[in-house]
């Protein structure tokens, strides 16, 4: 990745516009410029002989490259990064837009959270022509029954049901040996004690009480529970939501066989959903948008996609999850940075 400030220092005002009219012409058409189209569109009176001199020195900068031999040029994706970070003019959305998502998002007030995150995804899909992203943590419904259930020495299945029937089954490790006695126990202590509460609340009752000795319970049958506790928790990953939106809008527009083959990896990368919910939980980390372009990191490496994404907050100003969309690294960042940012803050009000 460039170091922006660094290599903004190596680029005088002709380098920098000529560079920033290579970046928007592939923004815009996705095509290599030439020397002789450039002359004609900056700023500045320059010959095609004066513009191939630049875009020699922006060559070996590692900003743009030439795809084919004789062919214009592209940015590569530092360049595309230093423009990003470094060039980029980010506006505000239109008037039109602004109505639009605030109708189509603060109108479902009546509805769900997960209804609501759901046409957050479709609405910013649709303007973006992209697809959209929502990561959200799972709506933790209410325990009804825990159940333990021997499998094999050292193994057990944890058996919750939740009020709305639910069922979520997770494979436990239990110490070897232990009699079926200790896991009946486990099972009438704890539905006897969590029934009606989320997992997150059971979890944090059951380990204070452990802690404070409050639950007589022999030794085994604590370790049981212990366990099963541990595995609550969830492996990262497992206690999130994720929804992706609109995939149909990344084959549109295909100009090469190469754009064909390119979509189908990234529809390939977006059933690893694991990597993407690693990836989106980055974002979780900071305020503001993020702006992931390429191979920046592993999951779209070989896409060479694009993903921007927000986080949106709850009225404790805690991040409850990200909302963003995926594209290729052609997008209009100036458009869609903006609505992105305005719609992560709707659903956050919509959602307190």
């Amino acid at each position: 990745m460039a170091d922006t400030p660094t290599e903004l220092t190596k680029l005088n005002e002709r380098s920098r516009a000529i560079f920033r009219q290579i970046v928007e012409s592939y923004l815009t058409t996705g095509e290599p410029v030439g020397s002789r189209n450039l002359s004609r569109y900056l700023p500045m009176t320059l010959s095609p002989a004066s513009v191939r001199n630049v875009m020699s020195d922006l060559e070996h900068l590692g900003l743009i490259y030439a795809p084919h031999t004789s062919a214009g040029r592209l940015p590569t994706q530092s360049g595309l990064r230093l423009f990003v970070d470094g060039l980029l003019e980010v506006g505000d959305i239109n008037d039109e837009e602004r109505r639009q998502i605030e109708a189509q998002i603060s109108g479902r007030r009546e509805q769900s959270i997960d209804q609501v995150l759901a046409e957050a995804g479709e609405m910013i899909s649709g303007l973006s022509h992209c697809a959209g992203v929502v990561l959200s943590e799972k709506q933790d419904a209410r325990l009804k029954h825990i159940e333990f259930v021997p499998l094999e020495p050292g193994k057990a299945l944890v058996v919750l049901v939740s009020e709305d029937q639910a069922v979520e089954n997770r494979v436990i490790s239990v110490p070897r040996g232990l009699p079926p006695s200790a896991m009946v126990e486990a099972s009438n202590y704890l539905n006897r004690h969590i029934r009606g509460l989320t997992i997150a609340d059971a979890k944090g009752r059951i380990e204070k009480d452990l802690a404070t000795a409050k639950a007589e319970l022999d030794g085994l049958t604590k370790k049981v529970i212990e366990a099963g506790l541990a595995t609550w928790s969830g492996a990262e990953g497992e206690r999130k939501s994720l929804l992706v939106k609109g995939q149909a809008n990344l084959l549109k527009d295909l100009t090469a066989l190469e754009d064909l083959e390119r979509i189908r990896q990234l529809f390939d990368d977006l059933e690893a959903k694991r990597e993407l919910i690693q990836l989106l939980g980055v974002a979780e980390k900071g305020d503001g948008v993020h702006i992931f372009i390429g191979s920046e990191n592993k999951l779209f490496s070989l896409s060479g996609s694009s993903l921007i994404v927000a986080p949106f907050r709850d009225s404790d100003r805690r991040v409850v999850g990200v909302l963003g969309v995926i594209g290729p690294t052609r997008l209009n960042y100036a458009r869609i940075i903006p609505m992105v940012d305005f719609t992560a803050r709707l659903v956050g009000r919509v959602l307190t």
